[in-house]
């Protein structure tokens, strides 16, 4: 993934072929998170958007991973000193 392409944390869910599916494409995803259903991925929007294009996925982008990652780990107690 280079600096210059938006990248997300996007929740995939197939539209045919379930997970295994999505995993067998050659796009290169970054999986996160594999769920019986769904995949949260790490993802480029030309590769999103790259599975909307081939009816592969509904996709539905979460938020930039730096989002991702913040909301997702515990806030450090007050007080605590590293």
């Amino acid at each position: 993934m280079t600096g210059s392409e938006d990248v997300w944390i996007a929740r995939l869910t197939p539209v045919t072929g379930g997970v295994a599916a999505l995993l067998a494409t050659p796009l290169g995803l970054d999986v996160w998170e594999r769920g019986t259903d769904h995949l949260v991925v790490m993802a480029t929007e030309r590769q999103l958007a790259e599975l909307e294009r081939r009816r592969l996925a509904q996709v539905e982008r979460l938020s930039t991973p730096d989002q991702y990652i913040s909301r997702t780990q515990p806030d450090a107690a007050p007080g605590d000193v590293e």
